[in-house]
């Protein structure tokens, strides 16, 4: 673990309620800990309570849990985790995600499938000719109570053989903590999938 968790690395921090996540850079790495120093004040991160760790290496995007052993101010200190898991090579976990939707801009509404998701954009299906230079409001719904708003923006687009296209995108976000809620839906979401 203590290769894997290098000094300078960024790192995001997810606590209980992932309205404070929060991220920051690794500045020392211990045999026992690591320390980080977050962008924001670590509201929702508390002592000896798990959060989750998302980290960027070069073998893939590292997910484990652990605690904080010590908070001062914007510096915290982290117990090394006893296990962790690569979620892939790519730097967001790409999942099924099959919903009729409205995808909205350019004073239009466009009904599309999507056929799958990340945090980092989205593939759909659609009978409509989309603007491939625009940028477009998407709504996605994660649950019954939650959603994630953001822009998507198109970079491929394929004519269907039986009619129709298929676009992939991505996305961009107005506000940070809707990346985090989507990057941890589609984590969730995939561990769940394998499990079954």
């Amino acid at each position: 673990m203590r290769e894997l968790v290098e000094k300078d690395r960024k790192i995001t921090v997810v606590p209980a309620d992932i309205k404070c996540a929060n991220k920051g850079k690794i500045v020392d790495v211990e045999p026992r800990y690591f320390t980080i120093e977050l962008e924001y004040e670590p509201k929702g991160i508390m002592r000896h309570n798990y959060c989750e760790f998302y980290t960027q290496t070069t073998h893939g995007t590292l997910y484990f849990d652990s605690y904080a052993e010590t908070i001062e101010g914007n510096i915290i200190k982290v117990a090394n985790p006893a296990k962790h898991r690569f979620l892939q090579r790519r730097q967001y976990r790409r999942i099924k995600y099959v919903y009729d939707l409205n995808l909205n801009g350019e004073g239009v509404s466009h009904k599309i499938t999507t056929l799958d998701i990340s945090a980092g954009g989205m593939k759909f299906r659609t009978q409509e000719n989309i603007n491939i230079e625009g940028k477009y409001k998407i709504m996605l719904p994660l649950s019954e109570e939650q959603s994630v708003e953001c822009l998507f923006v198109p970079i491929r687009i394929e004519k269907n053989e039986n009619g129709g296209y298929t676009l992939s995108g991505r996305f961009e976000y107005n506000d940070g903590k809707d990346r985090m809620t989507l990057i941890q839906f589609c984590t969730k979401r995939s561990i769940e999938i394998r499990n079954k």
